[in-house]
């Protein structure tokens, strides 16, 4: 028996519209994987305003998590990670499974570890021995460079430029046209849980926890 397969994108907003293409590339390549298999992809969101969006349906968590299919796979497409891991662990209660969308043409070089319900949108790049947790988010030509320690549900927003042996803790969000200077083997470049880089910052030095730091070179920003 081949089964049935729902991969559900949680969120039809402008990011979710932005990576349901890559959610229906992954689905056709489920079918693939699964000759026979009756596979279908939805919005989610947690009380719809629409039976639709860009063609397709949107259910409502509830049903999603009630639908009949054999699998049931779902990734989240919105940038606040507090909000996506609440989502994913009630999802994963449910029975869901989360799935990584990839891009086809986003690159993952070898012996990279990349947790469950990543999103690499177009032209991303992951090079080599590189350590990701659940839930990570790479927009559109971020990088994620070599040796570097991703946390959970961390947000790489466009064009982000991670160098190597970078540490970044759960929930950090890298803002657009970020640059993260490279660190060490011996002295790792450290992003502490919960910080956030500005847009176009240059991190030069380790940022601690639950900061918010901007500008070239990246400082603490201060509310005037």
């Amino acid at each position: 028996m081949a089964g049935t397969i729902l991969l559900g994108l949680y969120g039809a907003g402008g990011f979710g519209r932005e990576v349901m293409p890559i959610a229906l590339d992954c689905g056709a390549q489920l079918k693939a994987d699964n000759p026979g298999a009756d596979v279908k992809v939805c919005f989610i969101e947690t009380e719809p305003q629409r039976s639709e969006v860009n063609g397709l349906p949107v259910l409502s968590e509830a049903d999603f998590l009630a639908s009949p299919q054999d699998r049931k796979l779902f990734n989240i497409a919105f940038a606040d990670s507090k909000a996506r891991e609440v989502i994913a662990e009630r999802c994963i209660a449910g029975g869901a499974e989360g799935y990584t969308l990839t891009a086809a043409n986003a690159t993952v070089y070898g012996h990279n570890e990349i947790g469950e319900g990543a999103i690499l949108c177009a032209y991303s790049h992951v090079t080599s021995n590189a350590k990701i947790g659940r839930f990570f988010h790479a927009n559109i030509y971020s990088y994620v460079a070599h040796d570097c320690r991703i946390g959970d549900f961390v947000t790489f927003a466009p064009s982000v430029h991670c160098n190597g042996n970078v540490h970044i803790h759960d929930h950090a969000y890298i803002g657009t046209g970020a640059i993260i200077k490279q660190g060490s083997g011996e002295k790792p470049l450290i992003i502490g849980e919960g910080a956030i880089v500005g847009m176009g910052a240059v991190v030069t030095k380790d940022v601690p926890p639950h900061t918010t730091v901007i500008g070239n070179p990246a400082r603490p920003f201060v509310k005037s």
